[in-house]
Formats: C-alpha cells, structure tokens, sequence
C-alpha cells in the first residue's frame, strides 16, 4: 500500500531536505546579494537606482527607440521617470513569436509626506503624513523611521533626501499613547486604536532664539533649509516617505530567514533582476518589469495599467510585428508575493493550500477575494507549464493561495498583464508579517524565487 500511495498521493517535501551542501552555499551567496540591494532599495526611486547601477555593471545600456527592433543578446532598460523600470536582453527568436516577461514592483507601504506637512504644538515639531497602501496603522507608532524622497525645485533641479540611513543621522517616531493613560484606547478596536491623521513623525523640540510663534516649527525648517535650501513651499512639490529605519537582518539561530521593510514586492523584484542580469542570449526576449503603484492599485504614470509598457515593447519589436500580435504570444510570471502559512494565526489559512515556510516558491493561480473577485485566475495549460519547467530546473515550489475563501484577500498586477491578452501566472516568496514595518522571508524560499524566474527565461 505504501508503494501505491507514493505513486498517488501529492507530498510535498521541505526544501531543505532537497538541497546538496553545493546548492546551500549557493543559496546563502544569493541571499547576501538580495539583502545589500533591500537596506538600499528603501523607497521605488532607490529601488530602480539601484537596480540600473547593477544592471549597467553587467553591460546594459539605456534603450534608444531610434535602434530599432531588439537584438539578439542586446541588452538595454527603460527607466520609466525614475520609479518603474523595464529591462529587456534579446532573444535569438524574432518578437513576433512573444517574449518571456516577469513583473514585480517596487513600491511598499509606508507614509507619505502631506504637502503642506509641517506644523507646531504644545512646543514641538511634527510632520503630518497620510498612509500609503494597506497598513495596520499601530505598528507604525513607536519605531524609529527614516525620510527619504526627491524635492522638485521651480526651477527644474531637484534635491534628493535621506536622513536616519547613514550611522549617527538623526531619526523620527510616531508616539504611541502610554498604556497608565490608554484606557479609551484600548477599548476600540484596532482598526481605530490609531487614527491616520495621529501618525504624525516627531521632527523637533527646540525652540529657534527671539521672541514670537511657532518657534520650534521655524527651528526645524531652518535646519532643513541650511542642509537642502528648501523653504516650507518647497514641500508642495515633494515626494517624501517616511519608512521603517530597521536594517536588515538574518533572523533565528540557524540564520535561515531574512527580516526587513519593504520585502513585498522587492523580494520578488531583486529575484527576476537577478536572473535577467544573468542572461546572455535566451531563445525568446526576456523582459523584466519593476513597476510602481501596485500597493495603491498599479494607476498612474508608473503602474502597471500605464501604456509605458506597450511603448517599450512596440519599441523592442520595432515594426517587425504589432505590439498585440507579440502579446498573445507571450508568458507572464506577475512576480509577487503570497501569504505564508503562521502556525500563531492557523485560523484564517486552509493549511493543505497555503504556502509554507521552506516549501519553495509560491505558485498561486489566483488571487482576488471572496469568490476570486479582482484576479486573473491561469489556466489549467499555464499552471502545468510553469509546474513542467520548476521541476525540470530543481526549483522547488509549491501551489498556494491567499487564506481561507471568505477570509479576505488581495491582488496583485496579474489581472493588468493577462489584460494584455498575455498569458499570466503569479508565483511569489512567502511573507510572514506581510505589510508590517519588519517583514519575515525564507533563504531559501527567496533563492527558488530566483531560480524560477530564470527557469522561465531560459525556456
């Protein structure tokens, strides 16, 4: 009997009982890179600078559309205003016969600036910020955060801002209510426990010399003006975001997890920029895509619902075929991340379809909530092409999908590229603590993450 359910029965297996010593080394050496590109990618800016200094030391070179279609081997990016970007290496085979894409992004949550955000009271300084993506607001109050982002001056220059990442910057916090004091509070739930209008960083305490009002406020704008000549109407044209100031870390005793801000979705995104930058000539073009505004709903100039996708690849075909006939054509791994299973939360998770910790990549064939509600759902065909290729290049994975039916849910730029009339699967690294100031990966989840993406490549 045992011989027969071994025939019939799906088990999966941990990974780590899969991997040599040979392949464990490996593992580790990618995830170092990994995690030197998270404690600098600390906003989607960074991210896609970061990813065009990597992408230029292995030979890549800004697209010029005047080239014309895409050669093979050529390998070029498209940075799209600096906070989405797309790379592309050539494949031996014409456009006309589709490309192999993958797509992350590169924004995560965090708080963003007000425009008119600095203020006084009771003697202190403060910056008003409004909440970007899907947070539990009470974990944002009492860490110490940094502030990073681009000033847009009238004049066309612009000033870059980074204070709290280097050793011995200055930091900022939200305040929290001490619990002697926090009886209301407490009774509230949690949703409410902490207002968004109250998730305001502390920025100073003393007073500027002289007589007269808002003294602290005027104290703090004149350190910022004599750091980045910026006076308070500066910040209307501002992009300023306010993030956790955690590095990253190894987390437990064995090392095997990672823990840091900003892992959804640059988990996924440093995994697919790591296989294309290993490329040198694929069967079909490689696209990467690192887009912006997924956490928001992928609108805007920088998301995935933008057109400068079908620009870039109506750049790369370059008359040789329409941007269409390349699309149905086409695969599409939206490279994002999924659910991990929590053993502390088991109750919101149908454990047999959840993804699991050291299990591999997650392969989910939809997302959405409720009744897939806002997903793209793959085909039977895409998911057993994706299921062939893993298996054929050692990557371990596992099918998933996001908690029980009715418990909740969410999306991801899936449903925008099948859209497209491409065919699109997501597949992901799990995240314990997804969309927490400190989130929580596997080594070794990450490192079959990479491994897919340039399995898909290589086909």
């Amino acid at each position: 009997m045992d011989e027969i359910k071994e025939k019939l029965f799906y088990e999966q297996k941990n990974g780590y009982d899969l991997l040599d010593a040979q392949e464990r080394l490996t593992c580790e050496e990618y995830c170092r890179g990994y995690m030197d590109y998270l404690n600098v990618a600390r906003t989607e800016r960074e991210a896609v600078k970061e990813a065009i200094r990597l992408a230029e030391a292995v030979g890549f070179a800004p697209y010029d559309p005047s080239n014309g279609p895409i050669q093979a081997g050529e390998k070029v990016y498209y940075s799209n205003r600096g906070k989405g970007l797309m790379l592309a290496v050539g494949g031996r085979q014409p456009m006309k016969n589709g490309c192999v894409i993958t797509a992350a992004h590169v924004d995560a949550p965090r708080l963003d600036l007000k425009q008119r955000p600095l203020y006084e009271d009771g003697e202190l300084a403060y910056l008003r910020t409004h909440y970007y993506g899907g947070i539990k607001k009470y974990q944002w109050t009492a860490i110490p955060m940094e502030l990073h982002g681009t000033i847009a001056m009238k004049d066309g220059s612009t000033v870059d801002v980074a204070i709290g990442r280097e050793p011995g910057d200055p930091q900022f916090v939200i305040t929290d209510l001490l619990p002697h004091l926090a009886k209301d509070q407490m009774s509230k739930t949690m949703t409410k426990g902490v207002e968004g209008e109250k998730l305001c960083l502390l920025a100073g305490s003393v007073p500027y010399a002289g007589d007269g009002s808002d003294r602290v406020k005027l104290a703090v704008l004149s350190l910022l003006n004599d750091r980045y000549g910026i006076t308070e109407a500066d910040f209307i044209s501002a992009e300023l975001e306010a993030v956790p100031a955690f590095d990253v870390r190894e987390l437990g005793l064995d090392r095997s997890l990672i823990g840091g801000y900003g892992q959804d979705d640059r988990v996924c995104a440093y995994a697919e920029l790591a296989a294309i930058l290993s490329l040198e000539e694929p069967e079909r073009t490689a696209v990467c895509i690192l887009a912006d505004k997924e956490e928001i709903g992928s609108y805007g100039v920088t998301g995935m619902t933008s057109h400068a996708f079908e620009y870039f690849i109506q750049c790369l075909c370059g008359g040789g075929c329409t941007v269409e006939d390349c699309f149905s054509r086409s695969f599409c791994i939206s490279a994002d991340v999924t659910a991990a299973y929590d053993p502390l939360y088991a109750d919101v998770s149908e454990k047999s379809n959840s993804a699991r910790i050291n299990y591999g990549v997650g392969l989910c064939k939809f997302t959405g909530s409720g009744g897939k509600s806002g997903a793209s759902d793959a085909s039977a065909e895409v998911v057993a092409y994706l299921r062939r290729l893993c298996d054929e290049n050692g990557v371990t994975w596992q099918m998933c999908e996001l908690g029980k039916v009715d418990q909740g849910g969410g999306g991801t730029v899936a449903l925008y590229m099948a859209g497209r009339n491409i065919d699109t699967i997501d597949a992901g690294v799990p995240v314990l603590s997804m969309h927490a100031p400190f989130e929580t990966t596997s080594k070794l989840d990450c490192y079959m993450t990479y491994k897919c993406m340039k399995a898909a490549y290589n086909a």
